[in-house]
């Protein structure tokens, strides 16, 4: 039976963990390499790991794959360390939300007898620990994939449907620079909106009473681990700062309708709008139709 180790049992590899005891029960054994002892034994007591350790090397010595669930920091750090520690043939896995700086970083220094596969999972929480992890966040999730030169088709062809079977529904093969570029819109923005919005309260008012789905949707990720996204965002900045840009020009374009009492421009925007929403729902719900039509 081949090894799995995890390294860092937070909301992503605590979702792996779940997400191969639950929908691939006996393929593999599964160990967990975390910094918290209680973490490990209550993973292991709830039976989704065989075996956890906070510095056991031959976890990583026994594994055949290795998912690496960190902070983008403590990546290469990790590799650092235990480069010598990695199993001959090993499939290594990061998992962070970051791709064009940390493979700059580790691809000079990935040893020879192991293989890397860096990517993206596009799914989490608000909340943070394994205490919130669930496999079910990986359903009909996306998960983009930045291959390497060092790659072999057959290995990534292996972990994509690795990453089907444990509930992803699109695997999408992306170069790490558009990788960046885009979630730096998708997911980082979308964050500095949330918290923008609700830290512009300066109304004095009871805001809770006056609140309705919009502003709840608009800011539940606002609550968001600050550490880890602090770290993503200044590791991603010249995109970030891209798409910042051009966002703000969209705001001052409604805000100058407003102050000239534009309705025409007003609307205009709204059409916009309308119309590239619903051609983003079409898209997914193409998407949805093929997958069902290729079962």
């Amino acid at each position: 039976m081949k090894q799995i180790a995890i390294v860092g049992l937070g909301i992503i590899g605590g979702s792996f963990a779940k997400a191969l005891a639950n929908r691939l029960p006996g393929r593999y054994k599964v160990s967990a390499i975390d910094i918290n002892q209680d973490t490990l034994d209550e993973a292991k007591k709830l039976g989704f790991i065989e075996k956890g350790e906070t510095t056991n090397k031959s976890i990583l010595q026994n594994a055949d794959i290795v998912i690496i669930a960190l902070y983008p920091n403590l990546v290469t750090e990790f590799v650092v360390t235990h480069q010598e520690d990695f199993k001959e043939g090993a499939l290594i896995v990061e998992t962070s939300g970051i791709k064009k700086s940390i493979m700059q970083e580790l691809l000079p220094l990935i040893p020879e007898q192991v293989e890397f596969i860096f990517g993206h999972p596009m799914a989490g929480r608000e909340s943070q620990g394994f205490a919130f992890a669930d496999d079910r966040v990986f359903l009909h999730a996306n998960y983009v994939i930045t291959p390497s030169d060092k790659n072999k088709a057959a290995s990534i062809e292996f972990f994509s449907q690795l990453l089907k079977d444990l509930g992803f529904g699109r695997i999408t093969i992306s170069s790490p620079k558009t990788h960046d570029l885009m979630i730096a819109y998708t997911s980082q923005l979308t964050h500095l909106i949330a918290a923008a919005l609700i830290n512009s309260d300066s109304t004095g008012q009871n805001t809770v009473e006056f609140i309705g789905d919009s502003f709840r949707e608009l800011t539940r990720i606002a609550k968001m681990n600050e550490k880890l996204w602090s770290e993503l965002m200044l590791n991603n900045r010249e995109p970030l700062l891209e798409v910042i840009e051009s966002f703000e020009k969209q705001l001052a374009n409604l805000k100058q309708a407003i102050l000239t009492n534009d309705k025409e421009a007003l609307e205009q925007e709204f059409i916009h709008s309308t119309q590239k929403r619903l051609a983003l729902e079409s898209a997914d719900q193409a998407h949805e139709f093929a997958k069902e039509r290729g079962k």
